[in-house]
């Protein structure tokens, strides 16, 4: 039965066929991608797994919009303008109200030591691309299972 469609609770899809999310609210994801059409492609395809969306252009918007919209997750990718992704992850990481937010590294540049660098910054987790977006889905639910999630600190 590979064509089955799941859903969530809502009655969404999920494009994964994999379990629908056990909560009722949905998990918000930022992602942030200088090229137009990665962001929406990952964008699009989170929406109709279930996830709610928000996205960001560079890394200053990034870190702005983490303080203010206290996504689950961050998908961060390292090459962007105005702030590239290593100074954003590390002032997300930096910051009280952010820095047990998970961060994905995305990155399309896989050179010797980018993964070990991203972690440094304080990446939870490096990816390179192109990745499938299935895969990246499962990376995310994985990463946001309760058992992996960090408290988040701002909310004490």
């Amino acid at each position: 039965m590979k064509n089955a469609v799941m859903t969530t609770p809502e009655g969404e899809p999920t494009a994964s066929g994999g379990p629908a999310p056990v909560n009722s609210a949905k998990q918000r994801v930022l992602v942030v991608d200088d090229f137009d059409d990665a962001r929406e492609m990952y964008a699009e395809y989170l929406e109709f797994c279930g996830f709610e969306v928000d996205t960001a252009r560079n890394g200053l918007e990034a870190v702005e919009k983490a303080q203010e919209g206290e996504p689950d997750i961050i998908l961060m990718d390292l090459s962007l303008p105005v702030m590239d992704g290593w100074e954003a992850t590390r002032r997300i990481k930096q910051d009280t109200r952010t820095r047990d937010i998970p961060v994905m590294a995305l990155t399309g540049h896989v050179l010797a030591g980018n993964a070990e660098h991203a972690l440094s910054v304080g990446a939870d987790e490096f990816v390179a691309k192109p990745c499938l977006p299935q895969d990246l889905e499962n990376k995310i639910r994985n990463m946001l299972k309760p058992s992996k999630a960090k408290p988040r600190s701002g909310q004490e």
